[in-house]
C-alpha cells in the first residue's frame, strides 16, 4: 500500500520507505529553518563540526532521540548507537533501532544514518 510521496522522484512510496524518508528529513533539517514549523528538525546539523568525543556523542544521541520523539509519532525509538568508521577519520554512522506502527501493525525498524564531520550527509 502506498502511503506517501518520494521527495526525490515525486512518486508514491511504501509506508516503510516513507518512514525512513521522514526520519532523514527530521534529522537533517536544522531547527528553526522552516518558516511555519520553527520547531521542526533536529540539532544534529549543528554538531557536524564538533570534535567527535564522548561529549559530542552524547549530544548526537540526545539530538536524535529528542527530534524523533517530537516529530515522528509512528516510531518508538529503542536505541541510537554511533558506529565510527576507522578507515575514514571523522566519518561515522548513526544506527537507529525501534518499532514502528505501519499499516496498523508494529514492526521492527533499523536504519543507518550517515554522519560525516564537515558534511551534511
Amino acid at each position: 500500500m502506498s502511503i506517501g510521496m518520494s521527495t526525490g522522484t515525486g512518486r508514491a512510496i511504501e509506508e516503510m520507505d516513507h518512514l525512513r524518508q521522514s526520519i532523514l528529513q527530521i534529522l537533517w533539517t536544522r531547527v528553526g529553518s522552516r518558516v511555519k514549523r520553527r520547531t521542526f528538525g533536529s540539532l544534529l546539523p549543528e554538531l557536524i563540526d564538533q570534535p567527535l568525543n564522548d561529549y559530542t556523542i552524547i549530544q548526537l544521541y540526545a539530538a536524535t532521540a529528542t527530534a524523533l520523539l517530537m516529530h515522528e509519532p509512528r516510531l518508538r525509538l529503542t536505541s541510537v548507537q554511533l558506529a565510527i568508521d576507522a578507515d575514514r577519520p571523522g566519518a561515522a554512522t548513526l544506527e537507529i533501532s525501534g518499532t514502528a506502527s505501519l499499516n496498523g501493525r508494529r514492526r521492527p525498524v533499523s536504519l543507518s544514518v550517515p554522519y560525516a564531520q564537515g558534511t551534511a550527509a
